[in-house]
C-alpha cells in the first residue's frame, strides 16, 4: 500500500505543478533521470518555464514518463515510472519508482530512485558549436531488502548510491538530428540495484546513439561496457 501512495503522491506532484512536458530528449529514463533507457544523458529534463524572475527561469515545468520491459528468458516483468524537473537550468532533481516481478524466483522487488544531476558545461560554450554538454550526477536507490535477503542474498545491502559523469553532443547537421553521448558511472548496484547492493564500487563505461524523429519520437541503442547488469541468479 506505501508504495501504491507513493506513486500518487507523484502523479499528484506532477499535476499540481502545471501543464507537464511530455515529449523531446531527455526522456525520463528507467531511474527517472533525464536519459533514455537505463543511461543517464547530460542533458537536465527541462520542460517550458514554470516560474521565473524576470528573464531568469528559476524552475522548469516537469517530465514524466513510463517504461515497461519485458525480459522473456528469465521472465521478468518491469515497469517503471519517474518525474524530473530542473532549477535555474542547471540542476535537475528526480524520483523514479519501479516494480519488478520475477516469475522464475516467485520474488517481487519494490525499487526506488532519488537522483539529482549538475550541468557544468552547457553544449556550444564560448560562442563553439562543438562542445557536449557535461554533467554529473549521483541516484540513491533502495529496493526491497526482505525479499533479496529470502533468494539469499544476505551480503546485499538494500540500498547504495550512483555517481556518474557524462557528456551529450546533439548532431543537426544530419536530415535528422542525432544525438550522441557517453560517461561513466562508479556503483555497488547488482543487476542495477535491483537484486541489492555490495560494498565493492566499480566503474561502467555507457554510451548512447539516438536518432530524433519528428513528432517527439526517437530511436536508438544503448551500450555498457562493465558489470551493470549482471548475469541473474
Amino acid at each position: 500500500m506505501k508504495h501504491i501512495i507513493k506513486l500518487a503522491l507523484i502523479v499528484l506532484a506532477v499535476i499540481f505543478a502545471g501543464n507537464p512536458a511530455y515529449a523531446g530528449l531527455p526522456l525520463n529514463n528507467l531511474e527517472g533521470v533525464g536519459g533514455v533507457a537505463f543511461n543517464p544523458l547530460a542533458y537536465p529534463a527541462e520542460g517550458d518555464p514554470l516560474y521565473s524572475i524576470g528573464d531568469t527561469e528559476v524552475v522548469s515545468k516537469p517530465r514524466f514518463g513510463t517504461w515497461y520491459t519485458n525480459l522473456g528468458q528469465p521472465k521478468i516483468d518491469w515497469g517503471s515510472f519517474g518525474v524530473a524537473t530542473t532549477f535555474f537550468k542547471r540542476l535537475e532533481v528526480s524520483e523514479g519508482y519501479q516494480y519488478i516481478s520475477w516469475a522464475k524466483a516467485g520474488a517481487d522487488f519494490h525499487k526506488n530512485n532519488i537522483g539529482a544531476k549538475l550541468v557544468l558545461l552547457p553544449e556550444n560554450s564560448f560562442n563553439t558549436n562543438f562542445l557536449p554538454e557535461i554533467s554529473i550526477g549521483t541516484i540513491y536507490k533502495t529496493t526491497s531488502d526482505k525479499v533479496i535477503h529470502g533468494l539469499g542474498l544476505t551480503s546485499n545491502r538494500g540500498s547504495g548510491e550512483d555517481w556518474y559523469a557524462v557528456a551529450t553532443k546533439t548532431i543537426t547537421q544530419l536530415p535528422l538530428p542525432v544525438v550522441l553521448s557517453a560517461g561513466v558511472l562508479s556503483s555497488q548496484e547488482v543487476a542495477t540495484g535491483v537484486l541489492g547492493f555490495t560494498n565493492e564500487r566499480r566503474e561502467t563505461a555507457f554510451g548512447n546513439i539516438d536518432v530524433v524523429l519528428p513528432h517527439g519520437f526517437a530511436v536508438g541503442m544503448c551500450m555498457w561496457h562493465g558489470w551493470r547488469i549482471r548475469t541473474l541468479p
